[in-house]
């Protein structure tokens, strides 16, 4: 099977974390620390909390971010759950914004819109929970104007984004967005196993999330409320959570960023053959934009007049040659629980067009040129019939 992404471990990587199984500390050690250094620098932030996941790191983001019950977070319905989840953790109430049709990310026009009529009702979001999709970055010069203007917020999931720009900045970077989180899961641009992180450039929102990951427990003398009553001494300052990476994680994550920019080549070559191959076919290729440089962590088509039908039978077809494709995503509020708060199909007709007609391709640096081939030749056979 040809799974439509996974992890690239090396000997290197094992090696690394023999190394750190064999020191002293596992858990809470020098590497954490070591590892967010290296994603400041390799983003261009000056704060970064790395947790367990990136859900996690959406989690206490929002909390640093001073979202309460009764707020309103929107985001895009074309997204894993966590992007909304994170606001229901803290009590918020949950709205979307509708895609734009050839992005996939949030719709500035519909955002704008949406954002007038919030005002005059008074409901505008607290946080709004943009998403890079596919590692595609968003509008963000236009969403930061939006929020200066609007009052709001922005965390900026890039959980696919990690190595991504926009306008030459690397998505991460502080420049537009208030907290950035990246996701380390095996699937997407490095791994971690599982983990996450938050960058940002406000030493407040670092600090707070530092407190979060870890029970809101500080061993720092400079915050203590009372005076030390020696080195084991700690104090409690908030209800925080157990959300802490370990050592272990931290240094594959440090390994994996060393070869990061060979996993983009890889990727970036998969993608140039993915749009010379395919563009004769009855499919929407992704979009391209000069100001934006994606991180390429899926490649996503669309059928031409599709139905969920026959593009179910198709993933069928292609999962039974041993292609593992894959949809990204079932739109969040189309979800059981979603449904349960009051949303309900054509509340975002972009987004459900989009779900009707969306496949991701399999798209990793492990993936030979026969493996492309094998890609190629199905479709171009299944989409003949």
């Amino acid at each position: 099977m040809i799974t439509y992404s996974r992890q690239i471990i090396d000997n290197k990587d094992i090696r690394n974390i023999t190394k750190t199984l064999k020191s002293d500390l596992v858990t809470t050690g020098p590497k954490v620390p070591e590892f967010e250094k290296k994603i400041n620098k390799f983003v261009g932030s000056k704060y970064s909390v790395a947790v367990n996941s990136a859900t996690s790191a959406l989690h206490v983001a929002c909390i640093a971010l001073g979202l309460k019950p009764g707020d309103w977070l929107w985001t895009s319905p074309i997204s894993f759950v966590a992007s909304a989840n994170c606001g229901l953790y803290c009590g918020a109430k949950i709205d979307f914004v509708d895609i734009d049709e050839n992005s996939h990310n949030i719709c500035v026009k519909k955002l704008e819109k949406k954002l007038i009529e919030a005002k005059t009702k008074k409901k505008l979001p607290k946080i709004i929970v943009i998403v890079n999709m596919a590692g595609f970055p968003c509008d963000l010069t236009e969403i930061k104007k939006l929020s200066k203007t609007y009052k709001f917020k922005i965390l900026e999931d890039s959980s696919h984004a990690l190595g991504a720009k926009y306008k030459g900045f690397k998505i991460g970077n502080g420049k537009f967005a208030d907290i950035s989180v990246f996701s380390f899961h095996p699937v997407k641009i490095i791994t971690t196993l599982e983990g996450g992180i938050a960058t940002t450039n406000n030493y407040e929102f670092y600090k707070k999330m530092e407190l979060l990951r870890s029970h809101g427990i500080t061993k720092e003398k400079k915050m203590f409320k009372k005076k030390s009553l020696g080195n084991w001494y700690y104090e409690q300052h908030l209800l925080g959570y157990n959300y802490r990476m370990n050592d272990i994680e931290a240094t594959l994550g440090i390994s994996q960023l060393k070869k990061i920019n060979k996993f983009f080549k890889k990727r970036t070559y998969i993608k140039k053959y993915y749009d010379k191959n395919l563009k004769n076919l009855p499919i929407i290729l992704p979009t391209n934009d000069k100001k934006k440089i994606s991180s390429l962590h899926l490649y996503i088509i669309r059928l031409k007049k599709s139905s969920i039908t026959k593009r179910n039978k198709l993933i069928s077809e292609l999962r039974k040659r041993g292609i593992g494709v894959n949809i990204h995503y079932i739109p969040i509020h189309y979800q059981p629980f979603f449904k349960s708060l009051g949303f309900k199909k054509g509340m975002y007709p972009q987004s459900e067009k989009y779900y009707d007609s969306a496949l991701s391709l399999p798209m990793h640096p492990g993936m030979s040129k026969k493996d492309l081939s094998r890609v190629f030749n199905a479709l171009k056979k299944l989409l003949k019939k």
